[in-house]
């Protein structure tokens, strides 16, 4: 599959493979969405609400995926926003992650001990439906200029104790090649600072930014990980390809994040079928996420059941490569917990049923141990060890006080 310029016509093929020229001719109105797709009352009636408190906004290039008759195309809902998304639901958060109680500068966001998520940007390629940061994109709080980027710079410079920066937004590729470089060359130099991680949607929804200098620029920079994020195969399109390839054939790892989202994706099928397509780009399935408890988006959100089922359907069916960690980022700023299926039965005698077996001791001569439910659904008698000592002695030499004290410790 591949982006369509049926709808554009007179666009030369230089201005359609120009990143710069994707994003100024991004589709922001009804009248611009009209020339792709027949909207229904239901868009018409969520891009009347959304104007004025929520952005709207595709390149052309993502908007020709769209499919023109079909209100359901996977596309087409992370793009046109419907009445739903406007009425206020139970749960609903303006700040779902509990962020900006973090933010001890403008630009960065201070929750985990270790690592900070940097914001770069307030508006992105795509303004997805689904956003977790729409108060941020949506223009609220105004650009984070250079001033705003130095500040979170300096703060992270002055706590030794960040490893790892993420560079977030809105988009970071939104930015010219001179801003981003800038930000990512200035983080690189702190010494303390271990890895980058770059979150973008960039291969997604503007392909055409991930050029061959962007990409030698990232392998400069190593290690720098993107973080990227489709969300459905018909996305997976021929340029969507050839951005992810052209960063890992750089030497530059390349993760994906999807987001769990009600009638898009919330099937097995689609989520085992995105994930073969990414690993055959070498790009890596990392988190499929719950949706986030943000403002106007309760109607793509999923039961949680949902996703411990996908997870279920795809463990033994396809590679262990393709099985994300679901993820749920709690909210007030509690932070990210990972959920599996119940695969543990419990601990019990071997000969016991796994539906008796609650944890007695085992009889003389059997061992203890736990009942499992395999992916097939049988259940298996795993024994423990007799030896139980877990501790590591010689880590005491490999680490020593002074060596933990000289690296700042970790934590542990």
């Amino acid at each position: 599959m591949t982006g369509s310029r049926n709808s554009f016509p007179g666009v030369s093929d230089a201005d359609w493979g120009d990143w710069r020229w994707q994003q100024r001719h991004m589709l922001r109105t009804a009248a611009d969405l009209e020339r792709l797709v027949h909207l229904t009352p239901e868009e018409r009636r969520g891009l009347e609400g959304a104007a004025g408190r929520f952005r709207v906004g595709a390149t052309p290039y993502y908007a020709s995926l769209m499919d023109p008759h079909h209100p359901a195309c996977p596309v087409r809902m992370q793009v046109i926003p419907v009445a739903a998304e406007v009425e206020e639901a139970p749960g609903d958060l303006r700040d779902p992650l509990g962020e900006d109680g973090r933010r001890p500068v403008r630009a960065v966001v201070h929750k985990y001990p270790d690592r900070v998520l940097f914001l770069a940007a307030d508006h992105c390629a795509v303004y997805c439906r689904h956003c977790t940061r729409r108060r941020i994109t949506g223009g609220e709080e105004g650009a984070f200029d250079r001033d705003s980027a130095a500040e979170g710079i300096a703060y992270v410079r002055a706590h030794p104790e960040v490893r790892d920066v993420i560079v977030s937004g809105g988009d970071p590729l939104a930015l010219a090649d001179e801003r981003i470089g800038w930000l990512l060359e200035e983080l690189r130099a702190i010494s303390h600072v271990q890895i980058l991680r770059l979150a973008t949607r960039a291969p997604v929804v503007n392909p055409m930014r991930v050029t061959d200098g962007l990409a030698a620029f990232f392998r400069r920079l190593a290690p720098l990980f993107v973080v990227t994020h489709f969300n459905h195969p018909k996305e997976c399109t021929d340029e969507a390809r050839a951005a992810c390839e052209r960063l890992v054939d750089r030497g530059v790892p390349v993760e994906n994040q999807t987001v769990l989202l009600r009638r898009v994706n919330s099937a097995p099928r689609t989520i085992a079928d995105l994930n073969q397509r990414l690993l055959a780009w070498r790009v890596r399935p990392y988190y499929l996420h719950q949706g986030d408890l943000a403002e106007g988006t309760a109607h793509l959100r999923t039961p949680l059941a949902t996703g411990l089922e996908i997870l279920e359907r795809l463990r033994g069916h396809t590679s262990g490569l393709a099985v994300p960690h679901l993820a749920v980022d709690l909210p007030g700023g509690a932070g990210k917990v990972t959920l599996q299926p119940g695969w543990l039965l419990g601990p019990g005698d071997p000969d016991v049923p796994p539906a008796v077996a609650t944890g007695s001791a085992a009889a003389p001569g059997r061992a203890r141990g736990h009942w499992f439910r395999s992916w097939r659904g049988r259940p298996v008698f795993y024994p423990e060890p007799l030896e139980t000592d877990c501790t590591c002695p010689y880590d005491e030499v490999f680490y020593g006080e002074h060596a933990a004290r000289r690296e700042g410790g970790s934590g542990w």
